[in-house]
């Protein structure tokens, strides 16, 4: 960064590569970073450092957890399973506190515009959690054309295994995300899922 001292440059690209980070947010952050005592900068540097070594994936639905097994999969009855896109997805299905089922976390939708297909995503993951135990799998991706395309084929897959699948009721936006939708929507949409 041209008008910057160097520290200051390499906090800035650093935060750029941020999710929507802009340049003018970028230059907030590192500034902020500055001003702070060297304790809060090496407790947000420990907070950076401590995800990174902690945080892993749950071995069962892939949520992010600290040990093998994430507490809901350990704790919950296993007979709904909930599959999303994301781990923040669970997030916001889970600020409900109406829902209790477990989750089967994807990371990421079939994309052939960009080169992601059934082998990129939990797909063989899901189908190995189905026993007799589940009775019914809700498809929580986001109503979008991708997230549209993965209940589906998804759905396809499991029909023959004898599971009940549901989709999420509208109400829920088109294009939208499930992180961003009010939970009352997003309650509804759970309450009156649709059999696919």
């Amino acid at each position: 960064m041209d008008n910057f001292i160097s520290p200051i440059g390499r906090l800035v690209n650093e935060f750029r590569k941020l999710p929507s980070v802009g340049a003018k947010t970028a230059q907030r952050y590192a500034y902020k970073i500055v001003n702070m005592s060297e304790e809060e900068a090496k407790a947000f540097a420990q907070a950076i450092i401590d995800c990174k070594k902690k945080v892993r994936y749950c071995k069962t639905c892939g949520n992010f957890t600290e040990e093998e097994v994430c507490d809901i999969c350990k704790q919950r009855e296993k007979s709904i399973i909930c599959v999303v896109k994301e781990p923040k997805d669970v997030i916001a299905i889970e600020k409900l506190h109406e829902f209790k089922c477990v989750y089967h976390v994807l990371h990421g939708v079939l994309s052939p515009m960009e080169g992601i297909g059934p082998n990129d995503i939990r797909v063989k993951e899901l189908l190995a959690r189905i026993d007799d135990s589940v009775s019914e799998v809700i498809m929580a991706t986001n109503p979008d054309v991708e997230g549209d395309a993965t209940a589906l084929y998804i759905a396809k897959l499991l029909k023959p295994l004898g599971v009940k699948v549901t989709r999420l009721a509208h109400g829920m936006p088109i294009g939208g995300e499930l992180e961003y939708t009010d939970d009352a929507t997003l309650s509804r949409a759970l309450v009156e899922r649709k059999t696919m």
